[in-house]
Parts: structure tokens; sequence; C-alpha cells
């Protein structure tokens, strides 16, 4: 997935503060893999720690398929803001949206999200990524990935 917070997508529509644990998980996760080799790193590192090596492992493999069908058959890239911003952007929202749903149960409404980051082909896929990760997600503290964003030593609040 690529793209930064410009363009249709990456309009500021909240504060990832506003968001629960799943939903600002699944954002900050997306924008440490989209950052590269060290963002992937330090989103491992986290997971293990939290989910243990296993748990951490399948966690991982789900969010790193989705990520990859979202890139290779995506209705677009979709944009994201820089790790350490404060700012939720319109696509991430959705993302966010997206886990939380597939993660609470509610597959129809998540299929329904799915259809608008992918072809709709894919979306029964990657909703069942979406549910495996999510599910990970649930089961880690909340607050960790907030403190896992902080602990960037490039924090600032950037696009």
């Amino acid at each position: 997935m690529s793209g930064r917070a410009n363009g249709r997508g990456g309009a500021a529509v909240g504060l990832l503060i506003e968001l629960d644990g799943v939903e600002a998980a699944s954002v900050i996760y997306l924008r440490l893999w989209s950052d590269g080799p060290d963002g992937q790193a330090m989103l491992w590192s986290d997971l293990s720690r939290t989910l243990g090596r296993d748990r951490g492992r399948r966690t991982l493999q789900a969010f790193e398929q989705l990520c990859n069908l979202c890139a290779r058959h995506g209705r677009r890239p979709l944009m994201r803001h820089a790790v350490e911003c404060k700012c939720l952007g319109a696509d991430e929202a959705c993302f966010a949206n997206f886990i939380a749903c597939a993660a609470t149960g509610a597959q129809e409404d998540a299929m329904l999200i799915a259809t608008l980051l992918v072809r709709a082909d894919i979306a029964p896929q990657i909703t069942s990524l979406a549910t495996d990760f999510g599910l990970g997600l649930r089961c880690m503290h909340p607050a960790a990935p907030r403190d896992l964003e902080m602990s960037r030593p490039e924090a600032a609040t950037l696009h």
C-alpha cells in the first residue's frame, strides 16, 4: 500500500486518539507496514511482544496478506498519513472501520467496506484476513499501539 496524505483519500477526517484500540492499532500498523522494513520490524516486535511469537506470527501473516491483496487488487492506492501524525485520513478511517467490523463479527458490513477497498471478487478473501488480524488485535492491550507510536525517535505531527 502506498501513498501519503494527499489526494482524495488522505483528507483528515478526525484524530487517531478518537479511535478505539483495534481501530487505532490497525491504522498505526498500516502506517508502519507502509513505511518499509524498519516499520515492519517494529510491527513484528510489537505483535510478538504482546501476543507471543506464535499468535503474533499468525496475526502478522494475516496482515501481510491483507496488505498485499489490497495493494495488488485495490481500487486505488490507500492514502495514509505519516506514522507519527495525529490526524486520521479518510482511507485510514475506512480501513480501521473495516478491521473493526471484521473483528467484531459484523461480516456483512465488513464485506461491504471491503468492496470499497478492492475488487468485489477479492472482498471475501480480505474480509477473512481482516477477521484474523482484528481478532489478534482484540487480544492485545489497547494501549500498546499508541505506546509504539510515541516510541518512534522522530515523532512529530507531520503529514
